[in-house]
């Protein structure tokens, strides 16, 4: 059975992933910084697709502690087939008045974790000529938006990241690949105020939020042997915002 590991995945888009990816029967290994229990209900309904799962702490903006996590789950799995790089904070406010921890710690967790934990999957990916990486970026990544200068920063960071890395491991038959969801109905989300989601559903064709469920079966689909022939690609699961 192949081997998938998904960060963040305690809760909204990275728990629909581990989950797609359990339907998908992958073994999944559910990546968790203090959720504990959110983590521990995501990877029971990952079982209850008929798969082994299990999850493990860890802080993927510290090389050691997701080069760890790595290690764990290739022992339990054996390999890893699929790797989602979907952990990620945000600390918005306007730039002058950003503080150099709200700065760093965005970049170090949602860039430098990306690839902390995309390095070190890499080396047995590379040994067994196989595999997936799908990172989680955002719209914001793509354009920008006022008050999140960090997030964004990170967000296209991870983009150009998994471009290169496209590059550099294609001819092991490693495929590394982006989604760029737009405004997704998660925690992240839920404490809009109405004027606000509504502004956002006028600029939005599909005319609604997306769901985790939505990102996750586009990432579901680049892990999947259907998306053999795909790799540096980008893309967006915005409802038609990005357009």
């Amino acid at each position: 059975m192949p081997g998938a590991l998904v960060t963040g995945a305690s809760r909204g888009i990275g728990a629909a992933c581990a989950i797609a990816l359990a339907n998908a029967g992958y073994d999944v290994a559910v990546g968790y910084v203090r959720d504990a229990d959110g983590a521990a209900a995501t990877a029971a309904t990952c079982q209850a697709a008929g798969v082994n799962a299990f999850t493990h702490q860890v802080d993927v903006a510290d090389a050691q502690s997701a080069a760890a996590f790595v290690a764990a789950a290739e022992e339990a799995f054996g390999s890893l087939d699929a790797v989602v790089l979907n952990a990620g904070i945000t600390k918005d406010g306007l730039a002058m008045r950003m503080s150099v921890d709200d700065w760093q710690s965005v970049i170090r967790t949602n860039l430098d974790g990306a690839f902390w934990t995309a390095k070190a999957a890499l080396r047995g990916m590379m040994k067994a000529r196989s595999g997936s990486i799908v990172a989680i970026s955002s719209v914001i990544g793509l354009g920008g938006n006022a008050g999140q200068a960090n997030y964004a920063a990170a967000k296209a960071g991870m983009i150009g990241m998994a471009k290169s890395l496209a590059k550099e491991v294609g001819s092991r038959g490693i495929r590394v690949n982006v989604v760029a969801p737009g405004y997704i109905e998660t925690d992240m989300t839920a404490d809009l105020a109405d004027d606000v989601k509504a502004k956002l559903l006028d600029g939005l064709p599909l005319a609604r939020l997306g769901s985790a469920q939505d990102v996750a079966a586009v990432v579901a689909f680049l892990c999947s042997p259907a998306a053999a022939y795909m790799t540096g690609a980008v893309l967006p699961v915005d409802g038609g915002m990005a357009m």
